[in-house]
């Protein structure tokens, strides 16, 4: 459910991580006399975001992850987590300036762009795709975010994390709605629809650190504008079509009141749980991980997931420069850090990984889709639920591949998270909202003029 947030300094990164690799080691790690990687007595340090919806089943899955890894190699695991994508940056500034910190990172596939560009990370060769079973092991559109191209990844696809839409089917069924609409208009119509008392037509996270911009991204998507036009090098925030893309999320809860009022500090778990509660009868921007909750739920055998809607809001329609974006290219990455002594382990821990059973094993606790393909068809075979996520999968696009992206996607957050006192009290003006524009506007152009 995580996408995480580049924060400041980027371009100083890139310029530190470019130097840093010059001086890299091979960080190669001993084999023992049976071809496997000898990590006797090593530990191998791994940085990961915190699971708040499955806080207990991580720490045993971190438990099972090293008593495995230490059977197999002799080492140990050892896992930190960040619960901001501040502690996450801060630990990648301290790392790549003194060189040392952790083995491997898993990052939000729209990270990766970002730690691409610090020249950080090891930059991966036929023989260490090798090392981690192959490319050929990973379902394709997995490997879209890896890198700016084939020759130049830097990510390992370890988690899928499609974004749909969970419907109440009990609750249209009431409303005499066959299903989720396909445009955005038509969805807060149905919205309205299913309004009544304490139950809403949508459950939306308005305080939540990384779901906002998805939508205000996917929504300008449809409408041509990509938010950072790389060909040109200039940032497109102050658009048209960013701002009804704002006025349309933030309309449902000041025009439309199809949001419970307290929605505006809820993080994501919290629209989950008002959906498993009944209260919500769309879900928008969820993944394939909210089923393990879900399923044990009132709501269980009683909601479906739906492709979010791909035509834009004000038309009945694609237009014809728009692109029917239903999802980012959602997931993790893991890459390995070029100043690691301990490469060739850390390859091992992620072909351990992203091996066929460790990967249904975890879809199984904790929801998100297999990058391993095996797995994945392992996964899709029998579960009804699963089509639609992987229809939206089949109809995502990646953010733009730039170490500006980060700051750009922190700014497009900042816009609603300044803007929650003015929706405290009912409305966000236009000119309010031009103004917060304009400043995140100025922030992905300067990001943008200073990324690599």
């Amino acid at each position: 459910m995580r996408s995480r947030i580049a924060l400041g300094a980027v371009a100083g990164l890139a310029v530190i991580g470019l130097a840093l690799s010059g001086c890299s080691s091979s960080g190669s790690t001993g084999s023992s006399t049976s071809g496997k990687v000898d990590g006797k007595g090593k530990t191998l340090d791994v940085m990961i975001a915190a699971n708040s919806l499955y806080p207990t089943e991580q720490q045993q899955w971190f438990k099972d992850v090293s008593a495995q890894f230490q059977k197999e190699t002799g080492a140990t695991v050892k896992f930190e987590t960040f619960a901001s994508a501040n502690d996450e940056l801060t630990k990648i500034q301290t790392s790549v300036l003194s060189g040392q910190g952790p083995d491997i990172y898993d990052l939000g596939t729209t990270f990766t762009p970002t730690a691409y560009s610090t020249g950080a990370f090891v930059k991966l060769t036929d023989d260490d795709w090798k090392k981690v079973g192959g490319r050929d092991r990973f379902v394709p559109a997995t490997l879209g975010i890896s890198g700016p191209d084939e020759k130049n990844e830097v990510g390992i696809p370890f988690l899928s994390r499609p974004f749909v839409m969970a419907y109440n089917k009990d609750l249209l069924k009431a409303a005499g709605i066959d299903k989720p609409a396909d445009t955005w208009d038509g969805l807060a119509d149905q919205a309205k629809k299913l309004t009544s008392g304490d139950v809403h037509g949508m459950a939306v996270a308005y305080a939540d650190s990384f779901d906002p911009w998805k939508f205000v991204w996917a929504m300008a998507m449809q409408q041509g504008n990509t938010i950072l036009d790389l060909k040109s090098k200039k940032a497109t925030i102050d658009d048209d079509a960013v701002k009804k893309a704002y006025e349309t999320y933030f309309g449902w809860l000041t025009d439309d009141k199809v949001v419970d009022p307290a929605a505006i500090g809820w993080k994501n778990a919290n629209a989950v749980a008002a959906f498993a509660d009944g209260k919500a009868a769309f879900l928008p921007m969820v993944s394939s991980s909210s089923q393990v909750s879900l399923d044990k739920s009132s709501v269980a055998g009683k909601y479906g997931y739906a492709v979010m809607p791909t035509i834009p809001p004000g038309e009945t329609k694609l237009p014809s420069d728009g692109k029917a974006a239903a999802t980012i290219i959602s997931g993790d990455n893991m890459v390995v850090a070029k100043y690691s002594k301990n490469q060739d382990l850390a390859f091992a821990l992620v072909k351990m990984l992203t091996s066929t059973d460790n990967q249904v094993k975890y879809t199984k606790t904790f929801g998100d889709l297999p990058t391993n393909a095996d797995a994945a068809k392992q996964i899709e075979s029998g579960n009804e639920l699963i089509a639609p996520i992987l229809d939206a999968g089949t109809k995502a696009y990646g953010t733009p591949f730039s170490g500006a992206w980060g700051d750009t996607q922190l700014a497009l957050v900042n816009v609603v998270v300044q803007s929650i006192p003015s929706l405290s009290n009912g409305s966000v003006s236009s000119s309010d909202l031009e103004a917060k524009l304009k400043t995140a506007q100025d922030t992905a152009q300067s990001s943008l003029n200073k990324a690599k």
